[in-house]
């Protein structure tokens, strides 16, 4: 049975947006979050009928695409997603701005009365084939057709020839998908994806898994604005990728890295040299869990007293002799008697024989 579009005489040829909206939430989403809220706004307004399929066609984006802004907003409490027992989408709520939370880290800006607004209804699309389940931040195995098509597309020409430009070479096929994934998959317009060859080069990172794997760490925090990739890009200092980088990691630090280096320099006091230390010591004695091996040299090193480069040699020496004389102690020889003996008299004693 087909939809059935459902309208009224007085239906005025206009959409109200909500003014917290506009304060709150605009400036930090992306086009495509924009434009498929708004549309939804504007269908739920005219009592009309959508499905996933509709938004994708009416923007030429992929059904993925308009799931990643679904999903953005369900993240910001502007919406709800409903879905059947096979998790297939069937519903789309928009929730009340009466009850949605402020914006994350933006202050409510005041506004003047209002007349009251009724909350909004839902909008119930057809099934889509995309789940809540869909793995994001896997790459797919584009074909060459898909490639070929985004090659062709003029955004996307436009974007690898800057990227080329940055990286100073012609990219490869594997390159290219690459490039794909990170504006398909992972939804990132045309201006993130310059900010990201920019920061990453900026760093000395030409590597396109590198930057593939900056990409995907912004888009798990929901960086969707070149702005939002700053401030996290300025969230923290020189000091934290070097020690990042002495322990054999790159891109940007996750929340545990971050608690362990506020631990070795705010908690315990630890000047850069002697984190560096540790790290040294960490990259020679193992390949895994090195946060967790370094925190335990400088956990040790805290207790001791440390609080200089020069307080180390001390505290390796005393190590050194320490584990020396247990290894004399547990020696089984040396539970015997032991004897000194005049070799010369004996061999004397030998040759008068």
């Amino acid at each position: 049975m087909g939809r059935l579009t459902i309208y009224q005489d007085n239906y005025t040829n206009s959409t109200v947006i909500s003014n917290r909206f506009i304060d709150e939430y605009m400036k930090t989403a992306n086009d495509a979050q924009l434009k498929i809220y708004l549309y939804l706004i504007r269908m739920m307004s005219a009592r009309l009928s959508t499905s996933i399929s509709d938004l994708a066609d009416m923007f030429n984006y992929t059904e993925k695409d308009v799931m990643r802004a679904l999903k953005y907003w369900e993240k910001n409490n502007l919406l709800s997603l409903e879905y059947d027992e096979h998790k297939n989408v069937t519903g789309i709520h928009l929730m009340d701005f009466a009850a949605a939370p402020a914006a994350p880290g933006i202050a409510p800006v005041p506004t003047v009365s209002a007349p009251s607004v009724s909350p909004l209804a839902s909008v119930v699309p057809i099934s889509s084939k995309l789940t809540s389940d869909d793995n994001t931040y896997e790459k797919p195995d584009y074909t060459l057709d898909e490639l070929k098509a985004f090659k062709s597309d003029e955004a996307a020409s436009r974007l690898l020839f800057i990227t080329e430009q940055y990286l100073k070479k012609t990219l490869s096929p594997n390159e290219v998908r690459t490039m794909l994934f990170i504006s398909d998959r992972l939804g990132f317009s045309e201006d993130l994806v310059d900010y990201l060859i920019q920061y990453c080069v900026g760093r000395g990172k030409k590597d396109l898994r590198y930057i593939e794997k900056v990409a995907i760490s912004w888009a798990q925090q929901g960086i969707s604005t070149p702005k939002q990739a700053a401030r996290l890009a300025g969230k923290y200092d020189k000091s934290v990728y070097d020690i990042m980088k002495a322990l054999g990691k790159s891109g940007t630090p996750t929340e545990t890295e971050v608690s362990y280096i506020m631990r070795w320099t705010k908690e315990f006091g630890f000047v850069s040299d002697v984190i560096l230390a540790a790290c040294e010591r960490t990259v020679l004695a193992t390949d895994n869990h090195r946060f967790e091996y370094a925190d335990s040299i400088l956990t040790s090193w805290h207790k001791a007293g440390v609080h200089y480069r020069s307080d180390i040699q001390p505290l390796d020496e005393h190590y050194h002799k320490t584990k020396a004389a247990k290894a004399v102690a547990n020696n089984k020889f040396n539970q015997f008697k032991q004897n000194s003996y005049d070799f010369d008299a004996l061999e004397q004693e030998l040759l008068s024989n």
